[in-house]
């Protein structure tokens, strides 16, 4: 038996592990699932006679590497800071090592001793980072070999509650870690180019410049810029292209309404709010306005974002439940944004008959013998339950099918990667297509501009 290792049965690993158990007969595997919580990994495994559960503390040194010598291939769906001990296990003991993760300046440092023991180390092949790589790349290069310039590329993905479930003003339930969708934006402007032109979106304006965007069959949606577009020039050979732009995807309306978090000053993640364990949530958002001897919580923030009481931005706070003065936090020595997750958390966890839904949106703006054309390609993925979420199939299954492929020798490049190129791009994306994540493209006008408006 082939054995793979998978550390961390988090909400995300659910739909990894059951493709790896429905493949364990005919591809000989087995499968340990490791987690601080033994539980947790034992509700994934079940009672399958080809995998096992284990405590694992990726902190304690000797279990870490006992578990990884024991494989073949490790999995690591631990949160991105935790990659880089696994990675330097895996290169020790001479071990294949699979992420969803963005690839870390440590994880690169390893690129060389990684090619010399002729490892492959998969990174960033989830959803985003991962789907979103693989697709754009592959009609990239379709019209490279076409003979096509590229002139334009736009992505955008977002995770979001289904129409089924949609039931609260804001459009949105968290999918997937709620701190990451507080502290979004935060590091620095966002960077991008237009035709030519570089643009730069400052933290407190970056809510109030979005995009629209329209997806056939599923209606409009916003989008909002990532923090650094430009990185993904040189990933993807695209050093001259004169517009690149990656976004984040939400229903109409929720950015705004989100702006008014930002401009309080609720998403700061900087400092400790003192006497934070008493707090209650109208203790919390009187902390950031201004003293009055007359004028209530309500009326001072009004006044102070100009909100009259019948807008639909003030129902979106009353339906959070911002102002009732008996509802408590309970967080001690906790920052702002700590405290505003916990708040949305109470509001926006998807109940247990939930679905949630994954939207992506790619534009190619490419020039041939002179004429000007695009073509808009997209993906939108409903979940099926808890816990095989659209989010959970759209992250663990390009994960789980990869692991399998380089086990197979099929991707077999070594070093430290992303999935760029066709000999993991292409099997990758056609599996896909018989879990239901299938891309529809279709040839679109090409939106000129003027170059006085640049």
């Amino acid at each position: 038996m082939r054995k793979i290792l998978v550390i961390g049965a988090g909400r995300s690993a659910s739909s990894l592990i059951q493709y790896l158990l429905d493949k364990s007969a005919t591809e000989q595997l087995h499968i340990t699932i490791a987690d601080l919580q033994i539980e947790n990994a034992k509700q994934l495994t079940g009672d399958h006679t080809n995998a096992s559960a284990i405590a694992l503390d990726v902190f304690n040194t000797e279990g870490r590497q006992t578990a990884i010598k024991a494989c073949d291939l490790v999995i690591s769906m631990l949160p991105a800071r935790f990659h880089i001990q696994v990675a330097k296990d895996c290169l020790q003991f001479k071990k294949h090592m699979v992420t969803a993760s963005y690839i870390s300046d440590e994880m690169r440092a390893l690129d060389q001793e990684v090619k010399s023991a002729g490892l492959v180390f998969m990174n960033e092949i989830g959803l985003d980072p991962g789907i979103d790589h693989m697709s754009a790349m592959q009609i990239i290069d379709r019209i490279r070999e076409g003979g096509a310039k590229l002139l334009l590329f736009e992505s955008f993905a977002g995770g979001l509650v289904a129409p089924e479930s949609d039931n609260n003003l804001w459009n949105y339930k968290f999918t997937w870690n709620p701190r990451n969708v507080v502290l979004a934006g935060h590091g620095g402007a966002a960077k991008f180019i237009q035709e030519g032109s570089y643009k730069y979106i400052p933290y407190h304006k970056l809510f109030r410049r979005t995009e629209f965007l329209e997806i056939e069959g599923h209606g409009r949606f916003e989008a909002y810029a990532n923090r650094d577009s430009l990185k993904y020039r040189s990933v993807y050979g695209l050093d001259d292209i004169l517009t690149l732009y990656r976004g984040t995807i939400r229903k109409v309306g929720f950015s705004k309404a989100w702006n008014i978090f930002v401009q309080l000053g609720m998403t700061d993640d900087t400092y400790i709010m003192e006497g934070s364990e008493h707090m209650s949530y109208r203790d919390f958002i009187n902390s950031f306005l201004p003293y009055s001897l007359t004028d209530s919580v309500e009326l001072k923030l009004r006044h102070l974002l100009k909100i009259d009481q019948d807008d639909i931005f003030w129902l979106k706070l009353e339906e959070l439940d911002l102002f009732n003065p008996n509802k408590m936090i309970g967080l001690k020595d906790a920052t702002p944004a700590q405290m505003l997750q916990k708040i949305l958390m109470d509001s926006w966890t998807l109940a247990p008959d939930d679905k949630d839904m994954i939207v992506m949106y790619h534009k190619f703006g490419y020039e041939l013998n002179g004429v000007k054309k695009q073509i808009d390609s997209n993906l939108v993925v409903i979940g099926d339950d808890q816990p095989y979420t659209a989010m959970a199939k759209t992250v663990g299954l390009p994960v789980a099918i990869a692991a399998l492929h380089i086990l197979n020798g099929t991707i077999k490049k070594p070093g430290v990667q992303l999935p760029i190129t066709k000999e993991v791009y292409d099997p990758i994306l056609k599996e896909l297509e018989d879990y239901g994540i299938v891309f529809h493209e279709k040839q679109v006008s090409y939106v000129g501009y003027n170059p006085q408006n640049k």
